[in-house]
């Protein structure tokens, strides 16, 4: 019995930790999971639940090998990629970037495998114009709970309840997705501050569809006429004609690794007011007031925290909640009421990220749809906390939006039926792939998904 939690750190249960390294090992331990089921685990970056199944089987699939011999993935001339479901997005981008290929969607850390961006259906910088990664997948191919491996398509209703259905259809053994092509290892980059939050929502409406990639970083501490200030970064695959004179000899160069480590223990109340104030002060006063034009690096520019290696313990033995929601466009004063409900109460949340969101996929447990999604890290144990997100749980349900399942560690049953109006549909046909009830984790009991 392995003690396993989320990234957050917030709710640790024990399970059996099993390692197989083939499909067919995969199967043979399904068939002995018993009453408490079994779900499959990649590197544990859900920030909640979601590979957690107290009392129960848990499947590392970090070491699954592909159905080939060649390798753990594989690459024809058109950027279509086949790689094993246990494959890192970091091992891949590694191999891919130098060959001139991009993943066509990477979120917040290159520690995610492939059978978790299916699973989660990952989104990135880019959704405003590519939507999520189920957008680019090909075929996948799936171990059932009867332990047959079935190749899905797009056209497939078990595809798309697999897409984002928290690997509770069955094992994700293997995806083929279309890549990305690039010319270098650099991003041509549009930094630019704004001065609150109607500003920054009303230049990302504007702008947004003029780059690839956007985000902006907001402080949630500023109050009054700044509520709401923030960073807006605005990025695109640069050409070799972009980079400084010292890069332009390899262009496609690309060997990332962490440069701090975190210290194994820290103690609570290291991220407070005080010192998340003087990071906002700091991050907004060195960002130029208008657009500035600079050359980074894929790593910097995507996953600014993988470059510090196990950054979720800077939050201290409680650990953190990690609270992400979408509101449609038209429901800005949804969004205008948490950013203020949180800048008042003075609620810490040392990354707080906005996006805006394009077209959604077909599946029926996917997070994203088109309007507007803010995210949030926040140290547990904050005083009213556990009220205030709640209350934030009706507004967003009233607005028509959800919350994002790969980072809920605390989100009720009743928010979850209200929020996912495909969950009918999706449960039928997860009960018709596994009528048993094979697949279950902590939280598909939580919130009564199976």
């Amino acid at each position: 019995m392995t003690l396993l939690t989320g990234w957050g750190r917030t709710a640790p249960t024990r399970a059996t930790l099993a390692r197989p390294r083939t499909a067919e090992e995969a199967a043979a331990l399904l068939a002995k999971a018993g009453s408490r089921g079994a779900v499959a685990r990649g590197l544990g970056r859900a920030y909640g639940d979601a590979a957690q199944n107290a009392g129960g089987l848990v499947l590392d699939c970090t070491a699954l090998e592909p159905s080939w011999s060649l390798g753990p993935w594989r690459l024809d001339s058109g950027g279509l990629v086949t790689a094993s479901a246990g494959v890192s997005l970091h091992d891949l981008m590694a191999a891919l970037v130098p060959r001139g290929w991009f993943v066509p969607v990477t979120p917040g850390t290159r520690y995610v495998t492939v059978g978790g961006a299916v699973a989660a259906d990952v989104h990135g910088k880019n959704h405003h114009v590519d939507s999520s990664f189920g957008a680019h997948l090909r075929s996948l191919r799936l171990l059932t709970a009867d332990g047959s491996v079935r190749t899905l398509e797009p056209g497939d209703d078990l595809f798309w309840a697999t897409v984002g259905g928290m690997g509770l259809t069955g094992v994700i053994v293997e995806a083929t997705f279309q890549c990305v092509p690039i010319e270098s290892a650099w991003m041509r980059v549009d930094v630019q501050r704004t001065r609150d939050l109607d500003q920054t929502l009303e230049t990302m409406a504007a702008t947004d569809d003029g780059h690839r990639y956007t985000v902006a970083w907001i402080d949630l501490l500023a109050r009054g006429g700044r509520m709401g200030r923030g960073v807006l970064t605005r990025g695109d695959h640069a050409a070799p004609g972009d980079l400084p004179a010292r890069a332009r000899g390899n262009p496609l160069a690309f060997a990332p690794r962490p440069l701090l480590s975190a210290p194994p223990w820290a103690p609570g109340g290291l991220l407070n007011r005080a010192t998340v104030r003087a990071f906002n002060a700091a991050w907004y006063g060195k960002a130029p007031a208008t657009p500035r034009r600079i050359v980074q690096g894929i790593a910097p520019f995507f996953h600014p925290l993988d470059g510090v290696a196990g950054w979720n313990r800077m939050y201290g033995p409680r650990g953190f909640v990690q609270y992400q929601f979408v509101v449609p466009l038209g429901a800005e004063d949804t969004l205008r009421r948490v950013v203020e409900r949180l800048s008042g109460a003075g609620v810490v949340s040392f990354l707080t990220v906005l996006k805006r969101f394009g077209a959604g996929t077909p599946g029926m447990l996917s997070f994203p749809m088109p309007g507007w999604t803010l995210a949030l890290d926040i140290p547990a144990g904050q005083s009213g906390l556990a009220a205030m997100l709640t209350e934030f749980d009706g507004w967003v349900a009233e607005a028509g939006g959800r919350l994002y399942l790969a980072k809920d560690s605390r989100m009720s049953a009743a928010t979850m039926a209200a929020t996912y109006p495909r969950l009918g549909e999706w449960r039928e046909i997860r009960r018709r792939a596994d009528p048993d009830g094979v697949f279950v984790s902590d939280l598909a009991r939580r919130l009564r998904l199976c």
